[in-house]
């Protein structure tokens, strides 16, 4: 028997983040209230993520008026899923609520087509306060759920037990599925990692490695270092409270990989720019110094292996000026092909799903991406621990040959940090 069909209001907030969203809610309606258009306006000529998804759901509509009238609706996908403009939903709101406030408006789309035509009305917002509002409304409100993962389910890339593994056949073993490249841990011992095509192991070859010096503190940071040396598997993953290493542990591989097996050209380093607290604004100089401000956190640990390393005079200005490590802003990575490249994407639990897949389609032959982020600090208001790119990647790439993630459990920054990340 067939549900109800609903009638799904979407708030920008939604189009700015997945401009496909209007083609995925099934059978259901999606309504496009007029102001949402106005606000897509504003944004198209912007030159960020969000400029970008503005200018393809504007292109998206413009293609669709053409199968019909778009106010009565016209039909977006094989289930009979509908899409309509909404121009005219006035109605009253109770005092408090200003009707010029275009969140407000937008909810006031959903009260009018529940009040007014009876429909099975629900508000589709990625701004926590505007469901809450709708809520106290009465009106039934969602987070955009498409692109969202159970991170209470992440996968965290090893499997952990205390029995002998078997010669062959892991997956009968332990009646489990495994994935390629997740690490497997025995009685604290890393024993390998898991390869599909014979269902067993593949022993380590880099635990006894310390690239530039830097060696594992604990289980996981041996499972990330076997990863982050294996030239095999091209793109990896580390996720992790503040102080787990994610970013020393990169940093530490890169090097290694570029000065002394030179595998690669460079080390590039790309991080979002997200302030943490108020922005600072404007900054002079050239796009390395504006850069450098950003890239402290990443600086930081390239101190710890210049000390490391007794390297004397040869500072982070050095590893700039010999152009073994490069800065770019994840702004100018559309429309480039990098190879040869070690590249390393620092805080990526603050990109959308769609510009991790910007970043990874970027890499051409023989380069390395790492991801590093830590779900539970993002400063992005419209993403979450489930929402997020970096999250969205773990769950997609899982399995495939050339990928593989560990999740950091344990910090090694200090006790202090530790017991900060623990409590606050």
């Amino acid at each position: 028997m067939r549900s109800e069909v609903k009638h799904f209001v979407l708030d920008t907030n939604v189009l700015l983040h997945d401009p496909g969203s209007i083609f995925n809610f099934q059978e259901n309606t999606v309504y496009i209230p007029i102001d949402v258009l106005e606000e897509l306006d504003h944004f198209k000529t912007d030159l960020s993520e969000k400029g970008r998804n503005s200018r393809m759901v504007i292109r998206a509509l413009d293609e669709l008026r053409r199968n019909g009238d778009i106010l009565q609706g016209v039909e977006v996908n094989d289930l009979g899923g509908r899409l309509c403009i909404l121009i005219d939903f006035e109605c009253d709101l109770p005092k408090g609520l200003q009707t010029a406030n275009t969140d407000n408006r937008i909810i006031m789309a959903a009260r009018y087509l529940r009040d007014k035509r009876g429909a099975n009305a629900v508000f589709v917002s990625m701004d926590i306060n505007a469901r809450v509002k709708a809520e106290a409304l009465s009106i039934a409100a969602e987070d955009y759920q498409h692109e969202k993962v159970d991170f209470n389910e992440l996968y965290t890339g090893f499997f952990k037990t205390e029995e002998t593994f078997k010669e062959c056949g892991l997956s009968e073993q332990f009646e489990r599925e495994f994935y390629a490249n997740q690490m497997m841990i025995r009685g604290g011992f890393l024993e390998g990692k898991y390869d599909p095509a014979r269902d067993n192991i593949i022993r380590p070859r880099y635990n006894n490695t310390s690239p530039w010096g830097i060696s594992a503190l604990n289980i996981e940071q041996e499972c990330a270092l076997e990863l982050l040396m294996d030239d095999s598997v091209q793109l990896v993953s580390l996720v992790g409270r503040a102080g787990t290493g994610k970013t020393l542990l990169a940093l530490a591989a890169g090097l290694h990989k570029v000065t002394e097996e030179q595998k690669y050209k460079k080390v590039l380093i790309m991080r979002p720019i997200m302030p943490v607290g108020k922005d600072i604004g404007y900054l002079p100089g050239s796009k390395e110094n504006k850069l450098e401000n950003w890239m402290e956190p990443v600086f930081d640990n390239l101190d710890f292996l210049i000390d490391c390393n007794d390297l004397g005079k040869k500072n982070r200005l050095y590893f700039m000026d010999s152009e073994i490590i490069e800065l770019e802003a994840l702004t100018f990575i559309r429309g480039r092909s990098i190879s040869s490249q070690f590249i390393i994407i620092d805080e990526a639990q603050n990109l959308t799903p769609h510009e991790v897949k910007t970043i990874v389609s970027r890499a051409g032959s023989n380069s390395k991406i790492i991801l590093n982020g830590d779900p539970y600090q993002i400063d992005n208001p419209y993403l979450d621990e489930a929402s997020n790119g970096l999250t969205y990647l773990i769950e997609r790439f899982k399995g495939q040959e050339i990928y593989g993630h560990v999740t950091l459990e344990k910090s090694e920054r200090s006790r202090l940090a530790s017991l900060a990340a623990k409590i606050l």
